[in-house]
């Protein structure tokens, strides 16, 4: 299948990398509201054409286009490539409002076109391993689990972290995804949450090279804290923050009536997973059940999914239903209640162990 990119910044380094490998899938052409940016990328990585955003959703050999625009204008170029008559992929988070994402559905079903979005690492090595272990019932009855991303922003490394601390960004919108999409691909949707945030620093001054000394306004929570229900009735906590300097406390783990299980970061395909039963002093370590994978799986499967005519594992539904219960957790702190999901999900199937990379032809 011909596909499209749009946005050629930061990750699209990593998918350029990936997707060519992947079965089924060829990158046609890239665009960027920074010509010059899309034509750097096109050389780099061999892509045929660097396309005005308008060109590329003209083209009528492209049938799905990723987007990997920054966060605020997800919803926006979502809709726009669905409303083209072409199937959709995002870089996560699907929209940064509620509102956003459920025009993004209403495009995806008026137009019959499939749309997608990451985080894709579920589908690694490391949390389909786990997946596994839980299905098969290693630790039994699942009862709660625990997720925690501590670190103290992006502004040391990335080339320009200003928009992770404009609206659309903070640690909850920027990592809570795959966080979140892991905790869902293990133990099924979110019916409530109860949420508390702060802003600990209005200013933040970036010091990675390009941008050394900049000072950036902090307009969003940096450090966001949520008691999580399961459809299942297991209970989650879930912190986010971009306060923390250091932090030993464990990515995910799941907890279950016989036993635990570590989950390893849910912002990396790999291991390590560890199992940890009854009485037992130590965590034993676990072999990988799965290929590790890398990103662009979710367009892999995507693509599978629209020739299969089924839905795919990171389909649109998961995505908002993520985004809903993110919001749910910034509007829960603002009001000082406790919040009712309303959006539902399926739990993603599962995939075999002897699935081989990159095929999911079913």
């Amino acid at each position: 299948m011909n596909i499209g990119l749009i946005g050629c910044g930061n990750i699209s380094d990593q998918y350029l990398t990936n997707l060519p490998r992947l079965p089924g899938i060829n990158v046609r052409a890239c665009a960027d509201l920074v010509m010059e940016r899309a034509k750097a990328r096109a050389l780099e990585y061999n892509i045929p054409e660097h396309l005005e955003v308008d060109e590329l959703l003209e083209r009528k050999d492209i049938e799905l286009v990723v987007n990997l625009t920054i966060p605020k204008a997800h919803g926006e170029i979502s809709t726009r490539i669905l409303n083209a008559g072409k199937h959709a992929y995002s870089e996560k988070p699907l929209a940064i409002h509620r509102s956003d994402g459920a025009k993004i559905l209403e495009s995806a079903n008026n137009m019959k076109m499939m749309a997608g979005c990451a985080p894709d690492t579920f589908l690694g090595a490391g949390i389909q391993t786990c997946r596994n272990l839980i299905d098969k019932g290693a630790i039994g009855e699942p009862i709660a689990a625990t997720a925690f991303m501590a670190n103290h922003g992006h502004e040391h490394w990335h080339p320009d972290p200003g928009f992770y601390y404009e609206v659309g960004g903070g640690p909850m919108l920027d990592m809570g995804p795959y966080y979140l999409t892991a905790l869902i691909n293990l133990l099924g949707p979110i019916n409530s949450v109860s949420g508390m945030t702060r802003k600990t620093f209005e200013e933040r001054t970036i010091t990675s090279e390009s941008l050394i000394g900049t000072k950036i306004d902090v307009e969003i929570p940096t450090h966001v804290a949520a008691s999580l229900r399961f459809v299942n009735g297991a209970i989650g906590t879930i912190i986010t923050s971009f306060d923390i300097w250091g932090s030993q406390l464990p990515r995910i783990e799941i907890y279950g009536t016989e036993g635990s299980i570590s989950v390893p970061d849910p912002n990396t395909f790999e291991g390590p997973v560890l199992i940890q039963m009854g009485y037992e002093d130590n965590w034993k370590p676990i072999d990988l059940t799965h290929p590790i994978g890398g990103r662009g799986l979710g367009v892999a499967d995507m693509v599978a999914a629209i020739k299969g005519s089924r839905r795919p594992r990171a389909d649109i539904s998961l995505a908002y239903h993520v985004l809903d219960v993110m919001e749910a957790i910034h509007e829960s702190s603002n009001q000082k209640i406790h919040i009712s999901i309303e959006s539902l999900c399926r739990q993603p199937p599962p995939i075999k162990p002897e699935w081989v990379e990159g095929d999911f032809t079913e």
